[in-house]
């Protein structure tokens, strides 16, 4: 039977663990300016700032952006219990806020290949053609020959290239392999500005696909300057079966309409919550079925290939500049396998599934797994944001 998100949606599993401490910010749609907002999540509502921060993107830019935040005055515009409850799209009413993804002008920027479990599978999905039927076997001859325990492999180190070679000799060298484990880090675009989807939204699958997953990751808020200055959490909903066929096929793997997921809110860095505390989070990964499935996992970030830090600096510098920052998906840890239905065929998401991506620092994230073509249809762009950010006088 149909899942009710807003059951999902409970402020004491949405927000940080230490709530009362995180400095949050977040975006909602405010019916009565026809528009979005900037607002800060305090204990006592939900702030509207955007008189003094008109994007997320602008706070972002502030020298600190968690004082800035706190500093902040603003119209309460409710409790954070009612306007989540109002972003179910089921229940809402929409003369009332509702969240939206907490970011806007930010490039949408994801880096592969992070985690050696994943890097694994990426290679799995690319012997297997697309092929799901075949994934388990070849799972089974990938790790006899390469081992699941990659993760304490420096990239681009000695070491690194001396497997690289050894590898090649054995015909089992991969493009993945190259940049899980090569130099250079994979940094691609995952979304176009403004077309991310908040929590309690559906998440988009295309629907040629027939083997697709959640990839449950945390995601780092960089300003135009390259200084990390927050986080938040992120579903990176991906088609394994397309980019199996062909690693030239990301695009249409990665970007579709509602498939990336971000969210609930930013929490900006202070004395409570820094980069080290994202270096050590454990990340899990839900998903309920309405058929009464559920699976279960998750990893730490400590067991990345790459440091956060090193794979900002590799996307932005003299080579790349981003004058309104970018987000960056670090990676997934987590890629189920398990069978969901039929025997050695894995694991595929089908419609109406609740993923939740979560950790304590950051919060939950939960989306429900529609088609794209089914989805809201992405209609506000950055032509919209600017008119009507015009029109309530907050351009200055």
């Amino acid at each position: 039977m149909p899942l009710d998100l807003t059951d999902f949606l409970a402020p004491a599993d949405s927000l940080p663990a230490d709530a009362a401490k995180a400095v949050l910010a977040g975006r909602v749609w405010r019916p009565d300016v026809d528009g979005p907002s900037v607002v800060a999540i305090r204990g006592d509502g939900v702030f509207d700032v955007s008189a003094a921060f008109p994007t997320m993107r602008d706070l972002c830019e502030e020298a600190s952006p968690a004082a800035a935040l706190k500093a902040a005055k603003g119209e309460r515009i409710g409790g954070i219990a009612e306007i989540l409850a109002n972003t179910n799209p089921d229940k809402r009413d929409t003369t009332k806020p509702w969240l939206l993804a907490p970011i806007d002008l930010q490039a949408v920027k994801a880096a592969g290949v992070t985690f050696a479990v994943s890097m694994l599978e990426r290679v799995i999905e690319e012997r297997a053609r697309g092929d799901l039927t075949a994934a388990a076997k070849i799972r089974e001859q990938v790790k006899a020959l390469v081992g699941d325990d990659l993760q304490r492999l420096n990239p681009g180190s000695d070491a690194a290239m001396k497997l690289k070679q050894v590898l090649i000799q054995q015909g089992a060298w991969s493009q993945y392999l190259e940049v899980g484990i090569g130099p250079d880090a994979e940094v691609f675009t995952k979304a176009q500005v403004l077309s991310s989807v908040g929590t309690g939204m559906d998440g988009g699958v295309h629907q040629m696909s027939s083997w697709n997953n959640p990839e449950p990751e945390v995601v780092v808020v960089v300003n135009s300057r390259g200084e990390i200055v927050g986080a938040t959490l992120g579903n990176d909903i991906n088609l394994r079966d397309v980019e199996g066929r062909s690693a030239l096929l990301l695009s249409k793997a990665k970007d579709n309409n509602a498939s990336s997921a971000v969210g609930p809110f930013v929490r900006f860095f202070d004395g409570e919550f820094s980069l080290d505390t994202i270096r050590n989070a454990v990340v899990t990964l839900t998903v309920i079925g309405e058929d009464g499935y559920k699976l279960t996992g998750g990893s730490s970030i400590a067991r990345i290939s790459r440091d956060p830090a090193d794979i900002v600096k590799q996307t932005i510098g003299r080579h790349h500049q981003y004058p309104d920052g970018f987000v960056l998906f670090l990676g997934t840890m987590f890629a189920p396998v398990e069978d969901r239905d039929v025997k050695g065929q894995g694991f595929t998401h089908k419609q109406g599934d609740i993923v939740t991506v979560a950790t304590p620092s950051l919060g939950r994230l939960v989306n429900r797994m529609r088609y794209s073509h089914e989805c809201p249809a992405w209609t506000f762009g950055v032509s919209h944001l600017m008119r009507n950010l015009s029109r309530r006088g907050l351009l200055g």
